[in-house]
């Protein structure tokens, strides 16, 4: 079995990282993304429940930043895409999520009442 460490981003990173040419895959479920989304282009929802049989969408020639609300369930799909032949140095988890997102100010569309805003540091 080969061990890997799955690179991770805070969100402040990620996002100056956007002009760089990054895929943002959110895997939130449809109903997550519909009450709150990230307002930027570059992004796809795959949902983990539909993950393992759509993962085939993600171009492997990318930079790939997977993002959920807190960061578990793109941590597991970073996973998931890296025992699947993606390219470890391309597959890159966004800890901490559209929640801490949500805290740096970065563009969003939706609802954000039920996020508790910090404004902790992101990448500390």
């Amino acid at each position: 079995m080969n061990d890997f460490k799955i690179n991770e981003i805070c969100p402040t990173t990620t996002f100056n990282k956007l002009n760089d040419g990054i895929l943002l895959v959110d895997v939130r479920e449809k109903d997550e993304v519909k009450n709150l989304s990230f307002d930027l282009p570059n992004v796809i929802n795959i949902p983990m429940s539909e993950f393992e049989n759509r993962f085939n969408e993600i171009p492997k020639d990318r930079d790939i930043v997977l993002v959920c609300m807190v960061g578990q369930r793109s941590l597991l799909a970073a996973g998931f895409l890296i025992k699947n032949g993606y390219d470890v140095n391309k597959v890159t988890n966004m800890k901490l999520g559209l929640v801490r997102w949500v805290d740096r100010g970065f563009p969003t569309k939706g609802d954000t009442s039920n996020i508790e805003v910090k404004k902790s540091s992101c990448c500390g």
